[in-house]
């Protein structure tokens, strides 16, 4: 597929740098290194060619049929490749700023921001710089992403800025509505209209995140979430000690924690909760400790590790200028997350183990913003593996069908049986994976009729560089199958579990694939009879 914005863009380059891109890029295809072919066909001002003029050029040439479309090339000289490694590609959207519920001593409060958030965070500036508007956060960051050669086909929108659900209603669905009308290139008049554009739109949401607080969490707001779209919440939860939040006035306690994940589960949510060392009253030995309880029946299908950091424009800097806070040195950090990574199962995935704050708004303690490599080169150090998802993704590595291994693992978590299953590597690789939840008898009853009596495909997932929909390439997880084998997979243990019927929280972007494997679509979920589906394909 020609993607004609790169195209465009690419006459707003000069021809002197146009030819060499396109010297640069014969070379490429003849088999060289990229970087090195770059840094031996320097500009005349003795600088280097960008990777997006290579891109622009790629598609330039594309377009005038003097080579063929080549995903294999387009993923050499693309621009950080690890940013769609992960099978999927990210666009991040902030809302405006926004009264918080909370009064969390550890916040920035920035009143040009949403609570929490500095100006100068990556996503946050570029929120600022477009006035918040989701329109233009959203169509601005497909462009660059195009413009550097990442596919956009397949766009999880992460919706950031404070606390989702203390919006106004009205706001979250303008919100949400402008983000699909961005994706779908044209403007709805309904959320609904747009929603059902995006199901077949050259940019299909396949995953749409919130950000929200433990106490906000009711089965109300969560039905009112499946009707925008919503398929993943990220909660703070902070620390599992009680002591701790109040000393650092969360606002919620550890009871309302869990009881939040058991409804999310229930509703067949993907879940991230945010845990953070270094709160005012925790040390190092109290923190390594409460990490376990994470995976005590809360069990989060994701987590980010956000250490505490201290700002001044915070009530904590106070107490830190009363001698009462002291911050974890680096060192420290280090040791104690390396400490308790490798104590996570390996169905979970460390999305983060820093905030992206700028070292200049750091008062005292860690500025490192490198974290996660330090963390690994000590467990390294130590010999010790961190089994987390995120370790354990196949990346750009080639994978042979064939040598797959299929794996059940089976946890308790929130009143329900988990089945994380997975098609892993012969080193323990993962390729991809499917969250199958089976609710108990004292699971909690959302009152959604499509979840009586069903089982739960909460997440699939392969993995792998981003390909475009329909298309494949040799060694690659992406559409060859894995999905419809895991779906498979869940529907026999979900009838020999007795369930009748398997529910799926859907992304609007997804539905057309689940409607292919025999689902169909319901109000809030795409349901599909499992046994009767299982009796047609049993009858000779």
């Amino acid at each position: 597929m020609v993607d004609n914005a790169a195209w465009y863009k690419a006459r707003q380059y000069s021809t002197e740098k146009l030819n060499l891109a396109r010297k640069v890029l014969d070379e490429v295809r003849a088999g060289n290194d990229v970087y090195e072919t770059i840094r031996k066909n320097p500009l005349p001002d003795g600088g280097y060619l960008p990777k997006h003029v290579l891109v622009a050029a790629y598609h330039n040439m594309v377009a005038q049929g003097e080579i063929k479309a080549s995903p294999l090339l387009l993923a050499r000289i693309r621009m950080k490749p690890v940013r769609t490694l992960s099978g999927v590609t990210t666009v991040t959207v902030l809302t405006k700023p926004y009264p918080c519920p909370g009064r969390c001593i550890f916040c920035p409060d920035d009143i040009r921001m949403p609570k929490s958030y500095v100006p100068d965070e990556p996503g946050a500036r570029r929120a600022v710089e477009h006035d918040f508007d989701p329109f233009a956060q959203v169509a601005s960051r497909l462009e660059a992403l195009k413009a550097v050669g990442h596919p956009t086909d397949k766009i999880e929108l992460l919706i950031l800025g404070g606390t989702w659900s203390s919006y106004r209603r009205d706001y979250q669905e303008w919100f949400i509505l402008r983000c699909f009308d961005a994706l779908n290139g044209v403007s709805s008049m309904t959320l609904a209209e747009a929603q059902e554009i995006n199901e077949t739109s050259l940019h299909r949401n396949v995953g749409l995140v919130i950000e929200t607080r433990p106490d906000q969490v009711t089965f109300d707001e969560l039905t009112w979430l499946r009707s925008l779209g919503v398929t993943k919440v990220q909660m703070g939860a902070q620390s599992m000690d009680d002591k701790i939040l109040a000393l650092n006035r969360r606002g919620h306690d550890t009871a309302q924690t869990r009881k939040a994940m058991q409804y999310l589960r229930a509703a067949g949510f993907k879940t991230v909760l945010h845990w953070m060392p270094n709160l005012l009253g925790a040390t190092l030995e109290s923190d390594q400790q409460d990490f376990l309880h994470l995976w005590e029946d809360v069990c989060p299908d994701e987590i980010k590790i956000y250490p505490n950091q201290l700002l001044e424009n915070t009530e904590l800097y106070q107490y830190w200028q009363r001698g009462e806070y002291t911050p974890y040195t680096t060192n420290e950090l280090v040791n104690l997350i390396a400490s308790v990574k490798s104590s996570i199962p390996r169905y979970c995935r460390v999305n983060r183990i820093i905030r992206d704050i700028p070292s200049t708004y750091v008062v005292d303690g860690n500025k490192r913003t490198s974290l996660r490599q330090d963390v690994q080169q000590e467990m390294i150090r130590r010999g010790e593996v961190c089994q987390c998802i995120r370790c354990r993704e196949i990346r750009n590595r080639k994978v042979q069908l064939d040598d797959l291994i299929f794996h059940d693992y089976v946890y308790q978590a929130g009143k329900a049986e988990e089945h994380f299953l997975s098609f892993d590597t012969q080193d323990d690789r993962l390729a991809g994976f499917l969250r199958l939840s089976l609710p108990q008898e004292d699971s909690p009853s959302t009152g959604i009729e499509e979840l009586r009596d069903a089982a739960i495909i909460r997440e699939v997932h392969i993995y792998g560089q981003s390909l475009q929909v329909g298309h494949e390439q040799e060694g690659a997880a992406q559409h060859v199958g894995l999905g419809t084998q895991l779906i498979h997979k869940a529907e026999e243990i979900s009838v020999k579990k007795g369930y009748q019927r398997l529910a799926v929280i859907s992304a609007v972007g997804t539905r057309q694939y689940y409607a292919k494997r025999g689902f169909d679509k319901g109000k809030y979920y795409m349901i599909k009879n499992i046994v009767t589906a299982q009796a047609m394909e049993e009858t000779p």
